[in-house]
């Protein structure tokens, strides 16, 4: 299957990282009777097309329309020349730290939203479903409903899951389901480390996002997740946080204390470089550049984090901007996103 080819009279761009939310959530925390459970404020008389996110009585967030207008979120699409979203939630609401059959009520919720916009407008948006994975056997039957009777391409986690990190044995059955299903992974950072000495600054998106991609990116190689299922389809959000920069020193601590490091995978974590799929999102024309010559373009996609001010404003600008050939271009625009999602270019034609 080619993934390189025309798209009427210009390239086809596919953003595989973008977030979306149903205009009004249930109380949830009222209906379960415990925790902090998102739920929305609208505010129709000071700012009638924005609301805020609140966790119980604690605010969280100021979101706009174009988090859960299917029609807002085209028209922007269509200003920057993007194609195709993969929507994904907002990782606030895996609710992890909840009860396994809550979580699972508030995931089908959330999935059910998702299919709705994604069936209204199926050549422009993609589904990748949220699942209770606090309680593994539970996720697996909600991957099973998104990926067979919803029609979506996959599933996004987050970095770790309350104490467990990716490589935790009661986690591998859920990637096994996923090879099994042929589901896409999207790994994305949720409830940073190391939070509660970060107050300032707005360190925990800064410090410990790229932190936690990293953590996630490890956890898999050093787990034996990839060796053990080859045909996994993982790509990490924010370009793969700091692990590029840092896999020098990861291969090194792997050399030097395979007593300390390799004691579940004897390979070398330099091995998995082109396993797995990172998202452009980096800000940064060197380190574009350093992450596809380290994991090849076919290995990176364009994700922008759509539509949140962290991400990248302006869709696609960075890779525009860059020296790189027209076929590489392609690769990074919608060739790579096209083969992590094992998609077909002719279903967006």
């Amino acid at each position: 299957m080619s993934f390189l080819q025309p798209y009427g009279s210009s390239k086809l761009t596919i953003d595989i990282h973008t977030h979306i939310m149903p205009e009004h959530l249930p109380r949830w925390a009222e209906k379960f009777g415990y925790g902090t459970f998102i739920h929305l404020e609208h505010h129709a008389d000071s700012c009638p097309r924005c609301a805020s996110m609140m966790q119980g009585d604690k605010f969280f967030r100021k979101v706009e329309e174009n988090c859960w207008e299917a029609d807002v979120r085209l028209n922007e699409c269509d200003q920057h020349g993007v194609h195709v979203q993969v929507l994904s939630t907002i990782p606030v609401l895996f609710h992890y730290w909840a009860k396994g059959e809550d979580a699972l009520e508030t995931s089908r919720y959330l999935n059910d939203h998702l299919a709705e916009t994604v069936a209204k407008n199926p050549k422009r948006f993609v589904g990748l479903g949220t699942v209770p994975l606090q309680d593994p056997q539970l996720a697996i039957q909600e991957m099973e409903r998104c990926m067979l009777e919803l029609g979506f391409a996959g599933i996004e986690i987050g970095s770790h899951v309350n104490d467990w990190n990716l490589s935790a044995p009661e986690l591998f059955p859920f990637f096994e389901a996923a090879e099994r299903l042929g589901a896409a992974i999207f790994v994305h950072p949720w409830d940073m480390m190391g939070k509660d000495k970060m107050q300032r600054y707005w360190l925990p998106w800064l410090v410990g996002m790229p932190a936690e991609s990293s953590l996630a990116i490890c956890s898999m190689i050093f787990g034996g997740v990839f060796e053990r299922l080859p045909k996994l389809r993982v790509a990490f959000a924010h370009g793969g946080g700091s692990f590029p920069a840092t896999i020098g020193r990861i291969e090194h601590g792997f050399n030097v204390r395979p007593d300390l490091v390799a004691i579940d995978n004897p390979v070398n974590p330099r091995d998995y470089l082109g396993r797995f799929w990172l998202d452009s999102l980096v800000h940064d024309p060197a380190m574009l550049q350093y992450i596809t010559d380290l994991v090849g373009m076919n290995r990176v996609a364009l994700g922008t984090d759509y539509p949140f001010p962290l991400g990248e404003l302006e869709p696609g600008q960075l890779i525009h901007s860059m020296p790189f050939s027209t076929e590489q271009k392609d690769w990074l625009l919608h060739g790579a996103a096209l083969e992590w999602l094992n998609l077909p270019l002719q279903r967006f034609i």
